[in-house]
């Protein structure tokens, strides 16, 4: 069975490096991506620069993945990727996270920068065919040891499971044979994408595998962050300005340092850390704290009267700042010449991430303090080292990461802000530190998904064709207010979408999605409502009135077969369509709801999905991560929501800001995929942008009533009910 190999926290890679046995395979592809680079040694103790697959004699291969875990299954797909291509037995893997080294681990971006962020469904998208490569080029170099063992042209060889087999002669070879006494050249032969294995002889990669981190999961080994005990170590809590964007001036550090077990206090740039030797007298400190604040960016922002008064003022300002986002033909005269239009406004509130394990990390200042250890689950381990050098003045190369599990992240685990602050607070305290953020401080110093305002205008043609498109976003949080409000799959001759940009100094950031979630509701309500007003049903005004794209067509025919789309539902149900696009991916989706409507509650009872995620390397893990999507979209959609008064955070813990319960999740969700021939796409965030349309559009069916502010409250319900 495949497992994860925890190594010690006392043994460093260099240490583990020196003592191994068998083969280091180190390949790392070129800045451009278009090359390998490699380096390999036979002996134990040699030095590497990079690991991506160790042989051992006794055939145990160890392969690194570059992919954050976090309960998504990267930390499985990457290495079946290279287990594929190289041959591997997969009960024979152990698998460990890949050093932070994005030079050597990272995939490069648009710009030619190389990164290992697991962010925006990139893991299997952005690593597919590099690690392919990787796989391919260790399969290669051990059947070019197996050919010159037997003395025959590695051209006539071919392997099986962790095996090179001589076809003529019978003879085979076990890669822990070869990695016994084989030997690998200083620069690794050359791999074709021609040499790589057809889609028919996968035997991992399309078949649905268990994840490898499940196991330790279950029985407890799994490190987290959190789980992290170090000889000596402290702990630290934080309280951060109220209002976001302020620094602290003063507090009362005489008196909390007179509490019991307290050490220090430790000024952060936007509050003050409380350290002690037990979280429990961290906390009584940090109660205990009084500080005064110098006045914050935010200061005497108010969420609810900006996004009802204040954006749509800014969008009918014609001398208003505009960013144009997109813009096709000419859209200016298609609406002169429209024999009809259509015009509708939406709202969406401020969204919290609330990962389940709160933010957390250790650090432990090097002896000399001119290197420090970290440990953290982050989603970029790569970016977070560099803050962390950056904060203390280092070099990157003298800071360690340690990369551990996440109890949940959806993008708040990519900043590494947290992280700094503990290295900064066993700086100065001079000892290992464990910083934990109280769920309370998470949420009142968050980082959020931004609020949006969104007017959108369609010119039709005589015919009721969508013929003129535009569509504004007005909000703060620049490019995490836009993914989404293009319309690929709409290929609307004319068109102009464009941005507002206002500042409110709250802190923000990329959500599951980002702006996927509000921008797709917009969109698709707004395509409903033409339907609804063209007396069409909606799947097929958006087949024959929206230029709809051949993909597009494909999935929404699809989720129709799937969800009986035409069939009568049982009285109090109705059903709503939505479709959702995201790193590539393109799903519809379909949800079936009821209503109380004294108590304003929405109840989805089934929801079904259609999607093209191009090849699916994990199909079961894949459906899991849209599962998950939808049940995520669903909780944003029916209850989360964030408000700010006076600059200040109103919701402090799960009991006012609202998540979904089990009682209330859907009793059935159905995924298919859609053949495809396309490399993979993102799939671990395509399940939730079509949710929130889906459940408006479904009201509406059920109701004649339209919902246009998320989430949709019971308060907001019964108005509209009323309305």
């Amino acid at each position: 069975m495949t497992v994860i190999d925890r190594t010690s926290l006392e043994v460093s890679r260099r240490g583990l490096l020196a003592s191994m046995g068998g083969l280091s395979f180190c390949i790392a592809l070129s800045a451009n991506g278009s090359g390998l680079v490699s380096a390999a040694r036979a002996t134990p103790g040699a030095r590497a620069l990079s690991a991506w697959v160790r042989l051992a004699p006794d055939g145990a291969i160890t392969i690194y993945s570059p992919g954050a875990e976090m309960g998504q299954g990267s930390m499985t797909s990457l290495p079946l990727i290279i287990a594929e291509e190289m041959d591997a037995d997969w009960s024979r893997v152990a698998i460990e996270f890949a050093p932070a080294d994005a030079a050597t681990y990272g995939y490069g971006d648009s710009d030619g920068d190389r990164s290992m962020a697991i962010v925006g469904s990139r893991a299997v998208r952005n690593y597919y065919k590099q690690l392919r490569l990787a796989g391919a080029q260790v399969r290669k170099v051990l059947l070019m040891n197996a050919a010159e063992t037997w003395g025959v042209d590695p051209a006539t060889l071919r392997t099986e499971p962790s095996a090179v087999v001589d076809p003529a002669s019978g003879r085979r070879l076990s890669y822990g044979e070869i990695a016994a006494s084989g030997t690998v050249p200083a620069e690794l032969p050359s791999v074709d994408e021609s040499e790589l294995k057809s889609r028919s002889a996968f035997r991992l990669i399309g078949h649905s595998m268990p994840r490898a981190d499940i196991p330790a999961k279950v029985n407890g080994t799994a490190l987290y962050a959190i789980d992290v005990q170090l000889p000596d170590m402290a702990y630290a809590t934080a309280l951060h300005s109220p209002v976001h964007g302020a620094a602290p001036e003063s507090w009362n550090e005489d008196a909390v340092k007179a509490i019991p077990g307290v050490i220090r206090t430790v000024r952060l740039e936007s509050g003050v850390a409380v350290v002690a030797d037990s979280f429990t007298h961290a906390m009584n400190a940090r109660a205990a704290l009084a500080v005064v604040w110098a006045k914050g960016e935010a200061e005497g922002f108010d969420s609810e009267r900006t996004l009802e008064e204040d954006y749509a003022r800014i969008h009918a300002d014609p001398s208003a700042r505009t960013e144009t986002l997109d813009s096709k033909g000419d859209a200016e005269a298609a609406f002169a010449a429209a024999a009809g239009r259509h015009r509708a406004e939406y709202r969406s509130d401020i969204g919290y991430h609330a990962q389940m394990e709160p933010l957390n990390a250790v650090a432990r200042l090097g002896a000399g303090g001119d290197s420090i250890e970290v440990w953290d689950g982050s989603q970029s381990p790569d970016a977070t080292r560099a803050r962390v050098a950056q904060a203390l003045g280092l070099e990157p190369d003298r800071v360690t990461m340690h990369q551990c599990h996440m109890g949940g992240a959806f993008g708040r685990r990519s900043l590494g802000d947290y992280t700094v602050e503990a290295a900064l607070i066993a700086r100065d305290t001079g000892r290992p530190v464990k910083l934990i953020w109280t769920r309370e401080e998470d949420i009142a110093y968050g980082m959020f998904r931004p609020q949006s305002f969104q007017c959108l205008e369609a010119a039709l043609d005589g015919d009721g064709k969508v013929v003129g498109w535009t569509h504004c976003v007005v909000g703060d949080g620049k490019n995490l207010l836009t993914t989404g409000i293009k319309i690929p799959y709409y290929e609307v001759p004319n068109q102009h979408i464009e941005r507002r940009g206002v500042s409110h100094g709250v802190r923000l950031k990329h959500w599951r999605a980002v702006g996927h979630v509000f921008n797709v509701f917009a969109i698709e309500s707004f395509v409903d409502e033409m339907a609804r007003a063209q007396g069409m049903d909606p799947i097929d005004f958006r087949l024959q009135r929206m230029s709809i794209t051949p993909r597009a067509s494909a999935v929404f025919e699809e989720v129709a077969r799937m969800s009986d789309w035409t069939a009568p539902r049982p009285e109090g149900r109705a059903l709503g369509v939505s479709i959702s696009e995201r790193s590539g991916s393109l799903g519809a989706g379909v949800v079936e709801i009821s209503l109380d409507r004294e108590a304003g509650k929405i109840r989805v009872h089934k929801a079904w999905m259609a999607v093209d995620g191009g090849l699916v390397v994990q199909p079961e893990a894949a459906k899991a991560n849209i599962e998950s999507g939808i049940m995520h979209g669903l909780s944003s959609v029916l209850s989360e929501r964030v408000t700010v008064k006076g600059g200040i955070v109103e919701q402090t813990n799960f009991h006012d800001y609202n998540l979904l319960r089990m009682s209330d999740a859907p009793e059935e969700l159905h995924i298919a995929f859609v053949d495809s021939e396309a490399p993979p796409s993102g799939l671990g965030e395509i399940g939730n942008p079509m949710v929130a349309a889906a459940v408006a559009n479904a009201v509406f069916a059920l109701t004649g009533k339209r919902l246009r502010h998320m989430p949709f409250t019971p308060d907001r319900v019964r108005a509209a009910l009323a309305a």
